[in-house]
This record gives structure tokens, C-alpha cells and sequence, in this order.
């Protein structure tokens, strides 16, 4: 077996400090111990624990208290009452973004009040019941310490009225119903569509519509025709009946044909661009005796319902 070699003593350093040839890690002379070492290493991570387990006999002791002292069948209602015991009660509340959904229907709605507890209501269930008004697209409801409540609006936008079956409905660009009521007041700002299947359609055909305004200054309304296509109703009598699924470029064509032979500004009763390759037009029947002798036009005789030939005025 060889033999161990002695170490070499360092300059200066006395022999009594000189280590052994063979010593074990653990009895070298100021190595810590494995204990001391693990705690060193765990130490911290203890006050962390600490304080969470302090947080959490906080909240178990705040329950309590709440169940023992608050009044009401849910926690949040005893939460409520407690904290409103504290003064934490509904000082104000904030609404935003509220042009044309009714006041009243909106706080009605909220189902808060001034003085109500401010923690004893949910914003989840606040906030499904103001979205269930026809105005209102999306709202958010928050709270902000200690007393006020804020209340968020985006309304639907008015795009267009829907007439059908002799009623007037007012719906926002997605065909969703905004109002039945005061749709008047919006006659001048928005077209007419009409006939079944409408307002699901009109978005797409009104934003292609939007590139050409003297055919929209031209126009009373939109009708569907067998919830497929469309046909343009012109104030002056005239159809234009329009492809089904090709309405940007037959617009197109149309403000061409506009553009360089006025034939909007002519007689006719229809005109008929739904073949891509050819234009048929088909005049207005002359006059006997004063009297209008021609058949029906052909959005009533294409639509199949009693809408779609007729539109009626907007109210007013």
C-alpha cells in the first residue's frame, strides 16, 4: 500500500495548524455541519411560509367573522353587510358610453343603488342582465373602492331599418334587432331593407353599396328576393335586380352604365343585371286613361312576399 504523502507546510504557518495526511470532510475544523447545511440552504424559503400561513389564518379568521357577524343567505351578502357596516357602501355610480339605451332600463338593470353594500352584488350577474338590452353590444361593470360603481357601454350602432310583415324594426350591421320603438327618428339616417332573410344580408350588401353614393342618393330600398338575392328599389318606380352573391361588380356596371347613359334618369320599369354578359331593361308601360296598365313589377312577381314588391315608405 502506498504511503501517504505528507503535506507540504505553506510559508509561515505554524506546525501546529498543519492538517493530517488523511482527515474526513465532516471533522475538518470549521466545517459545518450536514444539518446547519440544509438549514442554511431552507432558510429561505421559511419566511415566505410564514407569511402565507399568516394570510391564511387572516382570511379563516375573517370568514368567521363574516358568517358570525354578516346578515343574509350567501356569503357575498354577508360580506356585504359586514363591510357596509364599515362604511363601504354604493356613493355613486358611473355610466359610460350611454347614448340611446334608456336610463332607467340601464339602472334597472345594474340593480344597484345609492347606499347598497358595494361588495354585496355581483359584477358577472350585473353585467348578463345590462347585456340582455336590445341597445347595449357589450358592457363591463367595476367596482372602485370604497364607493363607486362603474358601468361601461358599447351600444349597437343603428345600420339600417327592416321592414317586414308591416313592422318597422331597427337593427344594428350584424342583423341583430336594436329597437322596435322611435324607429322614426332615424328614417333619414339609415336605408331600408325589406323581406324576409334582410337583415342577416344587408350588412355586406350596404357596405359595397357605400362606394357609390348617387346610386344610394337614388335609391328607397333594398328588397330580398326569396332570401337569395336582391333587387334595388329607385324612387323613381324602377327595379334593379342584382346576381345573387356577385353584387359588388353588378354595382359596378351599374354606376358605369350611370356614368355614360344616365340610365337611371331614363323610364324604365326593370332593369336587370343579373347575367354578367348582358343588360335587359324593360320601360315603363305607357299611361291609358291616366291610369297605370302595367303588371306588377318583377320584384313582387320574383320575391314571393307580400314585402318584397312594395316596400313602404320609413315612418316618420
Amino acid at each position: 500500500m502506498p504511503r501517504l504523502k505528507q503535506p507540504t507546510r505553506p510559508p509561515g504557518m505554524p506546525p501546529s495548524r498543519m492538517p493530517p495526511a488523511y482527515m474526513p470532510v465532516s471533522h475538518m475544523p470549521g466545517r459545518p455541519g450536514l444539518l446547519r447545511l440544509l438549514w442554511k440552504r431552507q432558510r429561505r424559503l421559511v419566511k415566505p411560509g410564514i407569511a402565507l400561513f399568516g394570510l391564511l389564518g387572516l382570511g379563516l379568521a375573517g370568514y368567521a367573522a363574516v358568517q358570525a357577524i354578516g346578515q343574509g343567505e350567501s356569503f357575498r351578502e354577508r360580506l356585504g353587510q359586514t363591510t357596509a357596516q364599515l362604511g363601504m357602501r354604493v356613493n355613486d355610480v358611473v355610466i359610460e358610453g350611454r347614448q340611446k339605451t334608456p336610463e332607467p332600463l340601464l339602472r334597472a338593470a345594474l340593480g344597484v343603488r345609492g347606499g347598497d353594500p358595494i361588495l354585496g352584488f355581483s359584477l358577472s350577474a350585473a353585467r348578463a342582465r345590462i347585456e340582455t338590452i336590445k341597445w347595449v353590444q357589450s358592457a363591463t361593470v367595476e367596482r372602485r373602492l370604497p364607493g363607486t360603481v362603474v358601468v361601461q357601454l358599447q351600444e349597437r350602432r343603428p345600420f339600417a331599418v327592416w321592414q317586414h310583415q308591416g313592422r318597422f324594426v331597427l337593427i344594428d350591421h350584424d342583423g341583430e334587432m336594436v329597437t322596435e320603438s322611435d324607429v322614426g327618428s332615424f328614417a333619414t339616417q339609415v336605408p331600408l331593407v325589406v323581406g324576409a332573410g334582410a337583415p342577416a344580408a344587408a350588412g355586406a350588401l350596404l357596405d359595397a353599396l357605400a362606394a357609390y353614393p348617387l346610386i344610394v342618393s337614388r335609391m328607397q330600398a333594398a328588397v330580398r328576393v326569396g332570401e337569395r338575392r336582391w333587387n334595388l328599389r329607385m324612387n323613381n318606380g324602377a327595379d334593379v335586380l342584382l346576381p345573387e352573391g356577385a353584387e359588388a361588380p353588378a354595382l359596378a356596371r351599374l354606376m358605369e352604365l350611370q356614368t355614360t347613359h344616365a340610365l337611371l334618369d331614363r323610364p324604365l320599369q326593370v332593369v336587370d343585371l343579373r347575367l354578367p354578359d348582358r343588360l335587359v331593361v324593360r320601360p315603363q308601360p305607357e299611361k291609358t286613361d291616366g291610369k297605370d296598365g302595367g303588371a306588377r313589377d318583377a320584384g313582387t312577381r320574383d320575391a314571393g312576399s307580400k314585402d318584397a314588391g312594395k316596400p313602404a315608405r320609413k315612418p316618420t
